[in-house]
């Protein structure tokens, strides 16, 4: 089986300042025919019928879905996807929080997780390492990719949530680039999976809120959303 994993940038779609161009998500203010054709193209560009693309209903929590064909419309009020079903691609909406992309390619197995500070925080993760087990997969074989998201040096939070996110995902404290208490939440993720036996994971190092070719929600506030795909091809 082929692991394809894809993670998009804001460039080549068709909506206009401040969602300029390659916007994908449809709960930012962005014309919704905008978001319908850079989607559409994000479907052909990946060799896949729009209706083999699965979204989601992000809600910073933790609940995690297995899917097992096309959906009507977004998964409802979840932050991670998983399924067993080849070339049904799951598609996770970012603009500085952290998307994973996990996969058993020995099992077929592929996963896809929002993982920003609240669902960081609250285990997102592991309820998606979890269901990928119960759908056959084994965290000896699991490989994990965690996409572009915004770096600790530019991640300022107050001292107490710095404190109360460590509690809970140790390994994400950290200090920024002006020496304030910040957080690396893709640090903390690293541990985390390493911890529950992941020993693939490999962190594709850009960060939104210095990288002007991706969203950045903090940088910018009205912004679109770049999305991280995965699915696998039998």
């Amino acid at each position: 089986m082929r692991i394809r994993r894809v993670v998009t940038t804001r460039e080549g779609g068709v909506s206009a300042a401040p969602y300029e161009s390659f916007n994908l998500g449809e709960h930012v203010g962005d014309d919704p025919a905008a978001v319908a054709a850079n989607r559409a193209r994000l479907a052909s560009e990946l060799g896949l019928a729009p209706e083999r693309l699965v979204w989601m209903e992000q809600v910073h929590g933790r609940s995690v879905a297995v899917v097992d064909g096309p959906q009507a419309g977004p998964v409802e009020a979840t932050d991670g996807l998983v399924t067993a079903e080849p070339n049904l691609a799951l598609v996770v909406l970012v603009a500085d929080c952290v998307p994973v992309l996990l996969a058993d390619a020995t099992a077929g197995v592929v996963g896809a997780v929002h993982a920003g500070r609240v669902g960081a925080r609250v285990g997102v993760v592991p309820t998606a390492l979890a269901a990928m087990k119960e759908a056959g997969a084994d965290a000896d074989r699991i490989e994990v990719l965690l996409g572009p998201s915004v770096c600790g040096d530019c991640y300022e939070v107050p001292q107490a949530m710095q404190t109360d996110v460590e509690k809970h995902l140790p390994g994400s404290a950290c200090r920024t680039r002006k020496g304030t208490a910040g957080l690396d939440l893709r640090a903390g993720l690293w541990r985390q999976l390493a911890d529950a036996g992941v020993a693939k994971i490999g962190i594709d190092p850009r960060c939104t809120n210095e990288d002007r070719s991706l969203f950045s929600h903090r940088r910018e506030s009205t912004t679109g959303r770049l999305a991280a795909i995965t699915w696998f091809e039998p």
